[in-house]
């Protein structure tokens, strides 16, 4: 579970980047919807082209909730693949376990969704997967280990009670919530993916570096 200084910090970015990174941030934003500090409500300054650049890069990486140096190296595989990088980009993301989990709706937040693939309850085609960063490849199968099916976190999931909180479940996945069970039926497209970011901007930032 979180704690209330993450919880805190999270909301904080939320208002920062403008766009909820969690559930609670979104009730946030609704109610606050500027920057954090003493300056928030007034009128900023306009920014710089490198300052638009970074905030439209750490939205990115913040809403995968990924560390530099793993988004720099998707970053130089998208521009190495062909077609669009910023598009190619948002997809590899995309195909992460722990970001086709939240999308399941097996989790309520991307760290939670980690969680679960951290420890140990999520299976890939019937084979254990501990690796919140594994690529999911078309027609494979995400589930729920057996053993983990009878915890409260995934009887929550199972009788759909992140849905007042997640978007609709996108069309490249087949979801069966009450077995708690999702296949990768084909990449993703970047205009499906629910996810707050001009990826033109962070091409341009990494193109800069």
């Amino acid at each position: 579970m979180a704690t209330k200084s993450q919880d805190r910090r999270k909301v904080r970015l939320s208002r920062a980047l403008g766009v909820a990174l969690t559930p609670k941030a979104a009730r946030y934003l609704e109610k606050r919807p500027y920057a954090p500090g003493e300056h928030g409500r007034t009128k900023r300054k306009a920014d710089s082209d490198y300052a638009v650049r970074l905030r439209e890069k750490q939205r990115l990486r913040e809403q995968y909730g990924i560390r530099e140096k793993q988004l720099r190296i998707q970053f130089n595989e998208a521009r190495r693949t062909q077609g669009l990088t910023g598009e190619n980009l948002v997809e590899q993301l995309e195909m992460r376990l722990d970001a086709l989990v939240l999308r399941a709706g097996f989790a309520r937040t991307t760290a939670q969704a980690r969680q679960m693939v951290v420890h140990r309850h999520i299976l890939v085609d019937g084979q254990l997967v501990d690796r919140p960063s594994f690529r999911v490849k078309p027609g494979q199968l995400i589930h729920v280990k057996a053993k983990s099916e009878g915890t409260e976190p995934f009887q929550v999931a199972a009788a759909g009670g992140h849905a007042d909180v997640l978007p609709p479940v996108p069309g490249y996945l087949e979801v069966e919530l009450d077995k708690l069970q999702a296949r990768l039926v084909r990449r993703p497209k970047r205009a499906e993916v629910p996810v707050v970011c001009d990826v033109q901007l962070v091409v341009e930032y990494y193109a800069a570096r």
